[in-house]
């Protein structure tokens, strides 16, 4: 199942850079001078640690998970009641497939904040990716209670309900998805990853490409396009799809992937196996 990870889209790293505490040295006093004995002025203290500003906050967002992950804690550090870098550090934990930490982090902003749907989603994105989506139902549910016109929540209930076997429930929650946000490329994407899952290439191949044409289409659509018609025998046309995004190297490690699974699908005369494309689902 994981070895369909190496298709998924990789973001270029950037570097860390920190950014220093702004605070005046202690100077000398003005009615006690420095002690003669020594010639020396007292020390400076050290300055005090000071939260990042909303404009230092937005441009962290431009930054690697790693990068990310690093900032989101210090600050959760700084003030244990600060839900949005609760969140974020979550967020990045999970990115770095950090699913375990990435659920506590989630658990201890709902213990400060327990109706913040943003951390209710990261503790039912972490159990998802850790292949436990019953234990993502709920936190689902309780997001969707709150924000019941959030597309978001019912797609990943339905990838959580996917992974409890519970299939009617799942195809369900993937249309209203697409009721609440029509043509909506993840939630296009997550069902036509439910169709292959199915083994229904006709109807996974028609809703990805749907999602793929989309103008905001995220790398990981494509991907999985690519790999659905890299399975199916379509080399060519996969490579296309995978140099639209990936750098070369990439690309031949894709490409020599795929040629070797279906090596032995060709020489069966079987079918391509599809339960392990959930590794490239969009949560």
């Amino acid at each position: 199942m994981c070895r369909m990870s190496a298709l998924a889209a990789t973001a270029l790293a950037l570097a860390l850079g920190a950014t220093p505490a702004l605070a005046a040295p202690f100077g000398k006093s003005a009615d006690k001078p420095a002690d003669k004995a020594t010639d020396k002025a007292p020390a400076a203290a050290a300055p005090a640690p000071r939260k990042a500003s909303a404009q230092e906050r937005a441009q962290v967002a431009r930054l690697d998970p790693l990068a990310r992950a690093a900032f989101w804690a210090h600050e959760a550090e700084l003030d244990a009641n600060d839900a949005d870098a609760g969140v974020k550090l979550s967020q990045a934990l999970r990115q770095l497939g950090n699913y375990g930490d990435a659920l506590q982090a989630a658990e201890r902003t709902l213990i400060i904040a327990p109706n913040n749907v943003e951390a209710l989603l990261e503790v039912a994105r972490s159990q998802v990716g850790r292949g436990q989506g019953f234990y993502a139902i709920d936190p689902a549910r309780r997001a969707e209670k709150l924000a019941p016109r959030d597309w978001r929540i019912p797609s990943l209930l339905a990838v959580a309900y996917e992974q409890a076997s519970r299939f009617d429930e799942a195809l369900a929650a993937h249309r209203q998805a697409l009721a609440l946000s029509p043509d909506n490329p993840v939630a296009l994407g997550n069902l036509g990853m439910y169709y292959a899952a199915r083994g229904d290439t006709v109807k996974a191949e028609a809703t990805l490409r749907q999602a793929a044409a989309r103008p905001d289409a995220p790398i990981a659509v494509r991907q999985n396009l690519a790999l659905l018609v890299g399975l199916s025998g379509r080399i060519d046309e996969a490579e296309r799809l995978v140099r639209q995004d990936l750098p070369p190297e990439m690309v031949e490690n894709n490409l020599a992937w795929l040629r070797s699974a279906r090596a032995p699908v060709v020489a069966s005369g079987g079918a391509p196996s599809t339960r392990s494309w959930e590794s490239l689902r969009t949560p």
